[in-house]
């Protein structure tokens, strides 16, 4: 398995993966310590609640989203951000389409194609 990306990552030569419905992801920049990933939500797409023992920060690009951290929820929008410690429950809901940075430490082993 590769585990780390090339210098350069252009966004033109990259493929969109669907990851469920209304969602659909790019892997950007990456290493074994931290990997970029980029995901574009459709109005009503759902990421799951879910946990990982991943540090994650995400940045919102545009749109607007119903983001849960444990039993916490916030509406963000563009230009806001939030963090997840490893293993807290979290997930968003798509209010409005857009996408989101995720940045993950370390990197996202179950997101690379073996």
């Amino acid at each position: 398995m590769k585990t780390r990306s090339e210098g350069f990552v252009l966004n033109e030569k990259l493929q969109w993966e669907t990851v469920g419905e209304g969602l659909k992801r790019k892997i950007l920049a990456y290493d074994g310590q931290i990997m970029m990933v980029r995901v574009h939500f459709n109005k009503g797409a759902i990421g799951t609640q879910h946990v990982h023992f991943h540090s994650q920060a995400t940045y919102v690009v545009s749109g607007k989203f119903e983001v849960t951290l444990d039993n916490k929820k916030e509406i963000l929008k563009a230009g806001d951000s939030f963090y997840v410690e490893p293993d807290l429950n979290h997930g968003a809901i798509c209010l409005e389409e857009g996408e989101l940075i995720d940045v993950f430490s370390p990197h996202r082993a179950d997101f690379l194609k073996k």
